[in-house]
């Protein structure tokens, strides 16, 4: 069964025009299932956070080992999603999904068994390379199913808008389901949504029937490419924990560095390339990218600090905490949804850059944080303004790095893209935490109170992030201005051997 719309090519051999798939039952089906496999990666990167004092202590954790309960997950999503995207363009995206989806429902449940340490460092581990199997086979879908134009800029809007719903209310639901039924319901509410998920995708995505020869599958390039990604979030990891001159970052960053070396001679050299280098000419690639990483370095740090402060300084609850993020939720969900719209008028470039600089403004407001804040005055006004611009950025920068990408190579383009995404996060920790330790120990030592120290870190680290925020704004200059009639430029045409 095919569902997906005749293409463009058949449509004028035949004479027929089919209406835009966005506006038929299958359509919107399709789009609310890849968006809900979007919104399970993105909850459990941040929904387990607030469930780690329950875990640490049912399962007598060392602290040491109790952030690998998070960041493992981070790790290997982060490091696993360029072999997954290009998986999902050679093996076919249907077929890529599913095997994401199992993999990330039998790990779901593992770790919601877990009885030991091991098991459940295991478990979050393997969950990552389910959710980056799972990623960039959604996206990949949702632009090759959805034409060019207005049609594709709704759907990309609305899964924008899952996604960031998905980041704003991690914590929320983290904390209503380890202070309700425990937190093993953390990664047992997984179960009965991917079970969903299988369900439609396969009542309502196309089988994967490719005409294409099967052509060899670049190992070595997938293990330096896979390789080098681990390395490198990890070491990012480390970075707040040991300082970016201990031996466990620099090493990190080293190997790193040369399986990325062994990775680019490797590719230049291979017939069938992991990687084909020209989808680095499509106009403007690079650029929503990058942007999106700077971004949401920016976006991430502010998340976690405000979360601290919310925390640590004024002595809210988790619950609490995760509540003062739904009007985020509200102002992403709006400016997500119009984003579209303006897109058709005046393109993603104006838009995204003026994204950027509202999200700036409003982190630049929460830096502002005083000791003894309140929600009303302090925090919610920040939140609102820095939520309109992620909604913007989030959707801008998506529709930007897929324009004119071919669809051979859709899943490559959004498995980079959520690597950006990934990537980001990881720098912002890593930067933003050593900006804050640095203030904080700073005015320890001038003999400042605990909490005064912490709000100055915090305060600090915050007007960092709004800083990394004006400059992915002014890298977005540099994105493709797309109204939704971009077409594919010749330069990123692929030829019959990367195909």
């Amino acid at each position: 069964m095919d569902t997906i719309p005749d293409s463009p090519a058949r449509e004028a051999a035949t004479g027929l025009t089919e209406p835009p798939f966005l506006s038929t039952r299958t359509g919107v089906l399709t789009l609310l299932l890849l968006c809900a496999v979007q919104f399970l990666d993105v909850v459990d990167g941040s929904i387990v956070n607030v469930a780690l004092p329950s875990i640490e202590h049912s399962l007598r954790f060392s602290q040491q080992n109790l952030q690998w309960v998070a960041t493992g997950y981070v790790l290997t999503y982060g490091g696993f999603l360029l072999l997954g995207g290009r998986a999902a363009d050679l093996l076919g995206r249907r077929r890529v999904l599913v095997a994401g989806v199992v993999v990330f429902a039998a790990c779901s449940l593992v770790a919601g068994l877990a009885r030991a340490e091991a098991t459940m460092i295991g478990a979050r581990l393997a969950q990552g390379v389910g959710a980056a199997l799972m990623a960039p086979a959604a996206l990949s879908l949702v632009t090759t199913s959805f034409r060019e134009g207005v049609d594709r800029h709704k759907a990309l809007g609305i899964w924008g808008a899952i996604s960031g719903l998905g980041s704003a209310t991690g914590v929320f639901l983290g904390g209503v389901l380890s202070q309700g039924p425990g937190w093993r319901w953390v990664f047992f509410v997984n179960l009965p949504v991917c079970a969903a998920i299988l369900v439609a995708a396969f009542r309502l995505l196309d089988g994967d029937r490719s005409h294409r020869p099967r052509r060899a599958f670049d190992l070595a390039g997938a293990v330096l490419a896979t390789g080098s990604m681990l390395l490198l979030v990890y070491a990012l990891i480390q970075v707040p924990d040991h300082g970016w001159k201990s031996i466990h970052a620099l090493g990190a960053f080293a190997a790193s560095a040369l399986l990325l070396v062994g990775f680019v001679v490797n590719e230049r050299r291979c017939r069938t390339p992991l990687i084909p280098f020209s989808i680095f000419r499509v106009p403007g690639l690079v650029a929503a990218d990058v942007t999106q990483l700077i971004a949401f370095a920016g976006f991430y740090a502010t998340f976690f600090f405000l979360t601290l402060y919310m925390q640590n300084v004024l002595g809210w609850s988790p619950i609490e905490a995760g509540a003062a993020y739904l009007p985020v939720t509200v102002g992403l969900g709006i400016s997500a949804s119009i984003s579209p719209r303006v897109f058709g008028r005046f393109g993603t470039r104006p838009v995204l850059v003026g994204g950027a600089m509202l999200a700036a403004t409003g982190i630049y407001t929460l830096s502002r944080i005083p000791l003894n804040g309140t929600y009303l005055a302090d925090v919610l006004p920040g939140l609102i303004v820095m939520s309109l611009g992620l909604g913007v950025i989030f959707v801008g920068a998506t529709v930007a790095a897929n324009a004119g990408v071919p669809a051979s190579q859709a899943g490559l383009a959004a498995g980079l893209l959520n690597a950006s995404l990934q990537l980001g996060i990881a720098v912002g920790l890593a930067i933003f935490s050593a900006v804050a330790t640095t203030r904080t120990d700073h005015l320890l030592a001038v003999h400042a109170n605990a909490a005064h120290a912490l709000v100055g870190g915090y305060g600090v680290a915050l007007r960092a992030a709004s800083a990394f925020l004006g400059v992915a704004g002014l890298l977005a200059l540099g994105t493709i201005n797309s109204r939704g009639d971009t077409p594919l430029p010749p330069a990123a045409e692929p030829r019959p051997e990367t195909l």
